[in-house]
């Protein structure tokens, strides 16, 4: 059951809120001023706050202020209730941290329609995106309902890339965002000497090139299809416009971000520091547990080049560590696929 925290100090309208919101399926908490409201949100953790902004003690501005400052509490989506409808006040709880607002007078229709809409966008936050265009629709549907999902049907095409075929290159100014629908791809830079060093693997599922257009400047790197792929095109404007206008969407990036940061920390520390059998058992672990699928017996299909270039190492030296590790039976190659036969060995090795 969903917990609401109501912070109003009219207790008749108070009352009625909570009146409503029980009917409806949720459990509600009241506090009839501001300083008591940040007080039981730190102590009860609210999956949403409905506030008041016109308050004794503390007002809504002091309550949003102090929440964001706790990180406990920064993330607990929050409704302002406004008497007024000037932009300005609306515009400054905004900026503040607030999620969306209600103008007092207000029915209990409008008070569920808003509850329900900020709860269900705040799980786009917790739950993976589905795989395929679904993927698509349902972050937009989610975010920004029927009318976001329309700006980008509207505008979204398909292109398919054939193998070795270069999606976007790096140095190359953004126009869209990139969503693969099917395939496989690797994003990977180059040096003056022409080597390349994989940075990432992905599949159905995932995005491509939102950094270079949240950051405003060009790619850092180049993708190519690993394989024949199928890639949905979503133009840079509608990016824009649904990160600019959607917290979620720009929370779900931001994750994405944070991920791709940690990962490319972990590679940059595994390439400076572990031995090459390391190396090329991570390479290995990183393609079974990206595109395996959970299959028990899962053949790598990807040449010997793009391996060495994920582990960062010379082609010659990982192919001579794929014939230890076939020695050591760790791994099996039929007609030239590697299969892995032992992960928790390779996952368990040491430099």
């Amino acid at each position: 059951m969903k917990v609401i925290l109501l912070i109003e100090d009219n207790m008749e309208i108070c009352e009625n809120m909570s009146e409503i919101l029980e009917l409806s399926g949720y459990k509600t908490i009241i506090a009839e001023d501001g300083k008591k409201g940040v007080a039981l949100a730190i102590q009860h953790k609210p999956d949403l706050i409905v506030c008041d902004i016109m308050m004794p003690v503390l007002d809504g501005y002091g309550v949003i202020h102090m929440l964001q400052k706790n990180i406990e509490t920064r993330n607990i989506p929050f409704i302002f209730i406004t008497a007024k409808a000037e932009r300005a006040e609306i515009r400054k709880g905004m900026e503040l941290g607030a999620d969306d607002y209600i103008t007092k007078p207000f029915n209990g229709t409008e008070l569920l329609n808003a509850v329900e809409s900020r709860l269900r966008k705040t799980e786009l936050i917790k739950k993976d995106l589905a795989a395929g265009l679904e993927g698509i629709n349902e972050l937009v549907e989610t975010a920004g309902g029927k009318d976001a999902l329309r700006i980008f049907a509207n505008d979204r095409s398909i292109s398919n890339f054939r193998k070795k075929q270069v999606i976007y290159a790096e140095e190359s100014h953004p126009h869209r965002l990139y969503y693969i629908t099917q395939g496989k791809v690797k994003a990977y830079k180059t040096n003056d000497d022409g080597k390349e060093l994989v940075t990432g693997l992905y599949s159905a599922g995932d995005f491509l090139g939102y950094v270079a257009l949240l950051e405003g400047g060009t790619y850092k790197e180049t993708t190519e299809a690993l394989e024949e792929t199928t890639v949905a095109l979503i133009p840079k404007d509608d990016f824009e416009y649904l990160i600019n206008n959607n917290r979620e969407v720009m929370k779900k990036f931001i994750q994405l971000l944070a991920n791709n940061v940690s990962e490319r920390e972990q590679q940059l520390l595994n390439l400076a520091y572990n031995s090459l059998r390391k190396k090329v058992a991570d390479a290995l672990l990183a393609i079974h547990s990206k595109y395996s699928g959970g299959k028990a017996e899962f053949v790598i299909d990807i040449s010997r080049e793009n391996l060495a270039n994920v582990a960062g190492t010379a082609k010659e030296s990982a192919i001579r560590t794929l014939s230890d590790f076939k020695e050591e039976k760790l791994i099996d190659i039929r007609q030239g696929e590697i299969v892995i036969l032992d992960v928790k060995k390779l996952q368990n090795m040491f430099n």
